[in-house]
């Protein structure tokens, strides 16, 4: 088994080498792929260094099985006959291919078997906060079809790579040094200390895109008619998004029925016990897989709504594990070329 992973030097390539050396991922050799930006840098894993090499149209990719891709959707348009020109899984972190008809969407605990029908060889990875509020609600889907969402979420700096993370804090830094922050570049505003309630471009509509992926991609995950509604909103935490999440389901469904459906459920973890402040935040749930949930309560407005909060770490489970949670599947159902 040789895995390929494009982009290796962003926060997202970084913590797919985390993830594949704390689950032993079953792989005989690594290859790192990256801009000429990033060539040349060397990383260790599992005691053995690697030097990532510069992403060209060539063979490089005959041998690989499993190609983990985060560079970017230019990049993944661009390379994605190449990294599958020999049978390479190509597992893709943009948003390129997710509304693709002949592209399998893909969050293993929902919709796994959506991966073994791949014509193109690629394998599309949600939106983070698409993958985490999916994880929650599918319990609940088999107590009752949810018919409608609303979502505000509250994402951290970490959404948009490790150069916006390095840009928050230095923005502290300077707010903290001269009173202002000075270094704006990632961000249309200050982050710093301040919300801005815009992520990614607007569309005609001024939903942002966004917005209108977690409207689409729950559809095609869940294989649903759902309509959902979100306001996505940047926060200045550094890591880990969070979600306030209301749902209507077409029969009512009791707060004691989704909690137990909850803690049943894979990848969610409940930590409901808002009496004694016990709830889930974005520091708790930083470096963990799962996603958190608590605050489930009935929605006062809405006879079939009920209401929760949830957080999770938006490069683990919102990009980097489910990837590799992905190739898992495929190589225990033996659907690797």
């Amino acid at each position: 088994m040789k895995v390929a992973i494009v982009g290796a030097s962003g926060a997202v390539g970084q913590e797919f080498l985390r993830i594949l050396d704390e689950r032993n991922f079953p792989m005989d050799d690594l290859v790192l792929f990256g801009s000429e930006r990033s060539a040349g840098r060397k990383y260790t894993f599992k005691g053995k260094e690697y030097e990532v090499k510069l992403l060209q149209h060539n063979d490089d990719f005959k041998d690989v099985d499993i190609a983990f891709t985060s560079a970017g959707g230019g990049t993944s348009a661009e390379f994605a006959e190449t990294i599958t020109k020999y049978g390479a899984v190509m597992i893709d972190n943009s948003s390129q291919f997710r509304m693709d008809e002949d592209v399998p969407l893909v969050v293993p605990e929902i919709n796994a078997e959506d991966a073994l029908n791949r014509p193109r060889g690629i394998i599309a990875n949600p939106n983070c906060t698409t993958i985490m509020m999916v994880v929650v609600l599918n319990p609940i889907e088999k107590l009752s079809h949810i018919k409608k969402i609303h979502i505000s979420s509250y994402q951290s700096a970490s959404g948009a790579g490790a150069v916006a993370m390095a840009e928050l804090q230095q923005q502290y830094k300077e707010i903290l040094e001269t009173g202002e922050a000075k270094t704006i570049v990632k961000f249309p505003h200050q982050l710093a200390y301040n919300v801005i309630p815009q992520i990614d471009k607007m569309t005609p509509n001024d939903y942002t895109k966004e917005e209108m992926k977690m409207f689409n991609e729950t559809r095609k995950i869940m294989h649903s008619d759902v309509r959902t509604s979100a306001t996505c909103v940047r926060v200045s935490s550094l890591r880990s998004h969070s979600e306030s999440v209301w749902f209507e389901t077409e029969e009512p469904v009791s707060v004691e029925q989704i909690r137990k459906a909850l803690e049943a459920a894979p990848g969610v973890t409940l930590v409901d016990d808002p009496q004694n402040y016990v709830y889930p935040m974005p520091l708790d749930s930083a470096g963990k897989d799962d996603i958190f949930v608590g605050r489930i309560r009935k929605d006062l407005a809405d006879d079939n709504g009920n209401t929760l909060w949830l957080t999770g770490d938006q490069i683990r489970k919102g990009a980097a594990l489910n990837a590799v949670q992905i190739a898992e599947y495929l190589i225990k159902v033996g659907n690797v070329k």
